[in-house]
């Protein structure tokens, strides 16, 4: 099953693209063993629409075109379901035994995604009550996902 994270801007160069793929490489090659092989980031690029109504859905089409079909669809939204690793691990080896092709995490912009691309969306998670930086997201998601896959796979890098 693919791994996908769709975010609405992209890294600049520096510490936290170091560090955002650094955490995607880790979680692609330990995600091998337990079936989950790739990680890939998809950077949607955000819009300029003069309102934010606009800008959520100029930006959730353009997400909604890199969605693969039968894809579970996971929002990162601070009003989503507080998980912890473990239970995050569970969901994605729920997916992948589901057969399904990908599951794509997505990370919107400032404004938000547009309600039609809410809707569609399987789960939302969030890391706590606190509102958190797109970067920082991405790098969080990014962990979460190589915890999850070490999890999976017994390694310990995760201990409880």
């Amino acid at each position: 099953m693919r791994i996908v994270i769709a975010a609405v801007g992209r890294l600049k160069q520096g510490p936290e693209r170091d560090l955002a793929e650094r955490y995607r490489k880790r979680a692609a090659d330990a995600g091998r063993s337990v079936g989950l092989p790739a990680v890939e980031v998809v950077e949607i690029r955000e819009s300029r629409a003069d309102s934010a109504e606009r800008r959520m859905l100029e930006e959730s089409i353009a997400i909604a075109n890199v969605l693969p079909e039968r894809a579970i669809i996971a929002i990162l939204d601070e009003r989503g379901e507080s998980l912890n690793s473990a239970a995050f691990a569970s969901r994605l080896q729920g997916w992948r035994a589901e057969g399904r092709p990908a599951v794509v995490f997505i990370i919107g912009s400032a404004d938000g995604l547009a309600p039609t691309l809410r809707s569609k969306a399987n789960l939302a998670v969030a890391f706590g009550a606190a509102t958190w930086p797109h970067q920082l997201v991405r790098i969080m998601l990014l962990e979460q996902l190589y915890r999850a896959v070490t999890i999976l796979s017994g390694h310990p890098y995760h201990r409880t």
